[in-house]
Order: structure tokens, then sequence, then C-alpha cells
């Protein structure tokens, strides 16, 4: 089976982790700070908060927002759950903004109509999670400047998408356009630390309240603590009710390795993107829009003129592992009992029935990438699906 997606560890990261077993604390050790600051280095980030996961990152990013209960918060329905969860974590009332059908990412025109609508009501969110599909980058530039009259913090969910830049050459983590950028170093990933995460800013303060919230709450800032404490060494002090979203030292240094190879994953999977584009022109598909700025997580395409299961089913049992992303969050029977409903977000729901991922990873050789291709040509022209 080919897989849609698959790590690449190098004897060097092996190396890297050994280090810190023999070595080294396994975790609160110098490995998180050095991977952090490497993040930040690559992206042009000012501080970098790493934490045990993506999601962890999102919640971490919502909390330090101090999004709170009764306070709304929009994303797409195009993402994981995760992308909803992190404000419902913290009690927000979640809303959906409708993709465009061309980027599959967040559609400006329902963006300002929708702002327009809650500014009328009242209803206007206290964040918006701007998702970078696939790795494609969002219009971060002109979604913060309709955001920007209402006062609405940007939280970028670039799970996808590190080793991207926008349209405007800036590397996604920079957070020019926004207060947060969450990152996601899950082994299909751009780069993976077997599990991991990390939010990214240019803001101290929400450095210091991530940072303070990913470690229970804890602080141990003697200038805060109270004057008949401040000579105790041992002492720290419970701030906030933090949680404990910390990534071990095993997991950082394995991170830190695989970003010295960023940038040669991301060439790869662009140009295995290239060459899909070419070898699939001719099948009745709809094909991702070429983008060359994208980190390429995904290689995503839409059926025209077949049923999505036939296709899906005969290409697993042809041995290609393909996948779909994702079932739009609006369909989760959790987000049904919320008064979520089909037919609510018809760009994300039509994506939704037609969309295959196919395979894509950077060790993905073009005998298999041909594999690929032959067995989906030869499914869409099969006669099990007329």
């Amino acid at each position: 089976m080919i897989p849609y997606g698959r790590h690449k560890i190098y004897p060097e990261d092996i190396d890297a982790v050994t280090a810190v077993l023999k070595n080294s604390l396994l975790t609160q050790g110098e490995q998180v700070p050095l991977f952090e600051q490497s993040v930040c280095a690559y992206t042009g980030a000012g501080y970098g908060v790493a934490c045990n996961s993506g999601t962890s990152g999102l919640h971490l990013a919502c909390l330090a927002l101090g999004v709170k209960e009764g306070d709304i918060v929009w994303t797409v329905p195009n993402s994981f759950a995760a992308s909803a969860n992190c404000a419902r974590y913290c009690g927000a009332v979640i809303d959906f903004v409708d993709i465009d059908p061309q980027t599959r990412n967040l559609c400006l025109n329902h963006l300002s109509q929708k702002l327009n609508e809650a500014a009328e009501n009242n209803t206007l969110p206290k964040a918006l999670v701007v998702v970078h599909f696939a790795g494609h980058s969002c219009d971060t530039a002109s979604i913060a400047a309709l955001t920007k009259p209402f006062g609405i913090a940007l939280i970028e969910d670039a799970a996808h998408a590190l080793g991207g830049k926008d349209a405007r050459g800036n590397a996604v983590g920079r957070c020019t356009y926004s207060l947060m950028t969450v990152l996601s170093f899950h082994p299909v990933k751009s780069i993976t630390s077997a599990e991991g995460g990390m939010v990214l800013t240019n803001d101290a303060s929400l450095a210091t309240l991530l940072r303070r919230y990913a470690t229970h709450g804890i602080n141990r800032d003697e200038s805060l603590f109270e004057a008949e404490n401040r000579d105790q060494p041992w002492f720290y002090t419970q701030l906030e009710l933090g949680f404990n979203y910390r990534l071990s030292d095993l997991h950082a240094a394995l991170g830190r390795s695989q970003m010295m190879r960023l940038d040669t994953f991301v060439s790869a999977r662009l140009a295995l993107a290239k060459q899909y584009d070419d070898l699939l022109a001719e099948l009745p598909i709809k094909r991702p829009l070429l983008d060359e700025n994208s980190a390429w997580h995904l290689y995503t395409i839409e059926l025209v003129c077949h049923e999505r299961e036939a296709v899906f089913k005969a290409l697993r049992a042809r041995g290609i592992g393909v996948n779909v992303h994702y079932i739009p969050i609006h369909f989760h029977p959790y987000y049904k009992a919320l008064g979520f409903t089909k037919g609510m977000f018809p760009n994300a729901e039509t994506y939704y029935k037609n969309a295959i991922t196919l395979p894509l990873f950077p060790t993905m050789t073009d005998e298999e990438q041909r594999e690929v291709v032959t067995q989906l040509t030869g499914v869409l022209k099969s006669e099990v699906l007329e």
C-alpha cells in the first residue's frame, strides 16, 4: 500500500534523540529552547512556545487571548476538528466561514458578508482561526484588513504549512498579520517530532502567557512572589489554571534535527505536486491550484464525473492509500448537537463530497507516483464505476 503520507527519519535524527537519552534531561532540558529558537530563526517569529501537539497549541492560543464562555470564535468547516475544538475548550461559541471553491481556504467574500451581519447583530467574534489548508497559505493580509476594524484577533492554524510562504513572500509563522501562528509536528507534517506543536508570536506578553498556560499556570518569577517568599529558592506559585502541555526534550531533539531538512522536504513535495499537475492534466478531475509558495502537505483532487465512495474503495483495493481531508467540522455529531446542519456551508460541503487525497510525501519515488496515476486512471475508466 502506498500511503497518503509518510515520515522519514534519518540516522542523524536517531543520533539526536539517543544523545538526549544518554547525556541530558529527558524533559525541561536544553533541547526544547533550542528547538524553539530554530523554528523562530527559520520563520522570523519573535517567540516560540513548544507544546505536545498542534491541538494543544490551538488551545493555548485561545487561552492566551482570554477566550472564555460567552465569547465567539470563527473558523472554517474544511479542517480537522481541533480548529474549532480549541474555542469550545474555553467555553466559547463557535461559528464557521465558508471556503473559496478554488483555494479551499477561507472565502474573503463570505467573511466580509458575515462580518457586516455580525456587526449589525452585535455577534462579532473575539478571534478568527485561519486555516492554511493542505499547506496553501490563506490571503492573511486581506483577512487582516477585513477583521482589524472590528478588533478581531487572528490565529493562524498552520499545522499544514510550515515551510511555506504567503503570496507576498512572508514565511508562514512570521505572524506578519496575525497575533499567533500554531504549528504541528505530527509524523505526516512538514517535519516531525513524533508528536508536538508550537505557538509562534511576536508579542512578548502573549509568549509569557502561552508558556505559563503550557506549564500548569505555574510561575517562578520572584518579582511576582509575595515578599516573604522571595528568598525561598524552592518557591513557585500558580497564577492561572494551566495545563501540562510541555514538549519533552526527546521530541524536541527530533524536531530540531528535522528542521535541518525542512527546505529539502518542502522542495520535494513541490516537485511531486508539479508532476501530479502534469500527469493528471487529462483526467476528469479538478486539481488543486499549483501554488509554488505552498508547503504541499496534501495533494487533494476533486472528482467531476464519478462517485467518490466507489473510486476511493477501488483505489484502496489496488494498493493506493488514498484518504479524505476533511469531513466538514459541522457534520460531526458534537457540532450537530450545537445546532449546525448540512447545507449551512455549501462550498465546503461540495468540496468534501468530491474530495480524495492522493499520496504525497518527500521520499515518494517516481515509480510510486506513476503507480498512483496509473491506478487512478484505470479506476476512472473502469466499467465497474459506470
